[in-house]
């Protein structure tokens, strides 16, 4: 192109534009860094933590990089969370099948791994927040989040273990309460059980828009659920479809006394977050389940893509439709590298 042609594509350029040029704000990283609408900091992360009896990790074969650790193994990665600036860890147990039973008994049990596991972080790292699940799968002997009969689950009879759990699970220790079950009312059931028992400052994260979905598979894994598991569990975990069904939900969840909410999975329901965050006051939280992970490891592994920008896009991208964090096993390798820049 010559330069007389280049002169009035330029003049054709600042004449439609009024002499404003988009690009000037990118050309340099520390321009782009200094006009970023949406940061990823590692007080907006959350680590997913699975945990075993025994002395030895144990990998996870659908989660690459990612183990089930024993109590002290949990304890370590207590630390190193606090020392990286992750507010909190999330914690899951692998339960040993010869515990699990139809009605999930051992989530009632005070001294159970869970319980264990807590009170040893407690101990030895204070500072850090301790979020537990109030849900019966890692303790059912058929995998679903509640009591059966027959083929259907029972909702109140339900909701009355949670309730039984949750407190159990926040005098072990927890901070946050995490009721993952989708059963209706039990976030009500759950705030009144825990004020009852004086654990009134115990916060509540409800699950409160969990779909029935397919990323849920290497979770499964981690904590033994998958060969349990019986059926299907969309008779209570919301339609992939529904998105006003989730704000009721969300609303819902928030009237019963809900301190914080969550969309799970996250990366497949970005407009769901997003309307939920518009909507509601409320901190909202979304869930990088291990099927993203999976999906991610997989691809960087077999060199498709560049795992390690995939995952700040990724993450930043739930930041940028509205989550106040997010729950990721990414968590320690995105603080670790935000905190050396």
């Amino acid at each position: 192109m010559t330069g007389r042609n280049v002169t009035e594509v330029s003049k054709r350029i600042e004449n439609a534009t009024n002499g404003l040029r988009m690009r000037r704000l990118r050309q340099a990283d520390w321009s782009r860094r200094l006009v970023r609408e949406n940061h990823l900091r590692p007080e907006d992360l959350i680590w997913p933590i699975f945990v075993k009896d025994g002395n030895e990790a144990e990998p996870v074969a659908s989660m690459p990089g990612v183990s089930r650790q024993s109590i002290a193994g949990c304890v370590d990665a207590a630390k190193h969370a606090a020392d990286l600036g992750i507010p909190v860890i999330a914690l899951f147990p692998y339960t040993d099948p010869a515990l699990r039973d139809e009605t999930g008994s051992q989530a009632l049990n005070p001294d159970n791994l869970v319980c264990r596991t807590a009170r040893a972080i407690k101990k030895a790292v204070p500072e850090i927040g301790i979020m537990c699940d109030a849900a019966l799968d890692p303790y059912t002997s058929h995998g679903h989040d509640g009591v059966m009969d027959g083929e259907r689950i029972l909702n109140d009879e339900s909701v009355e273990l949670l309730m039984q759990q949750s407190v159990i699970q926040a005098e072990a220790g927890a901070d946050i309460i995490g009721p993952s079950d989708m059963m209706d009312g039990r976030v009500a059931c759950i705030r009144s059980a825990l004020d009852d028992a004086g654990l009134r400052d115990t916060l509540i994260m409800a699950y409160s828009a969990k779909y029935a979905s397919a990323f849920y598979g290497p979770f499964r894994d981690a904590v033994g659920s998958n060969a349990m598991l019986k059926g299907d569990k969309r008779t209570y975990q919301m339609d992939f479809g529904n998105v006003d069904e989730a704000i009721r939900e969300a609303e819902q969840d928030v009237a019963e006394g809900a301190d914080m909410i969550m969309v799970k999975p996250g990366l497949a329901y970005l407009d769901v977050l997003s309307r939920i965050t518009q909507t509601l006051n409320v901190p909202t939280f979304a869930y990088q389940t291990s099927g993203e992970y999976a999906m991610i490891m997989a691809a960087s592994q077999n060199g498709w893509i560049d795992g390690d920008k995939a995952i700040v896009e990724v993450l930043t991208a739930y930041k940028r439709a509205g989550a106040s964090g997010i729950l990721s096993y990414f968590a320690p390798k995105i603080a670790a590298e935000l905190k050396a820049v």
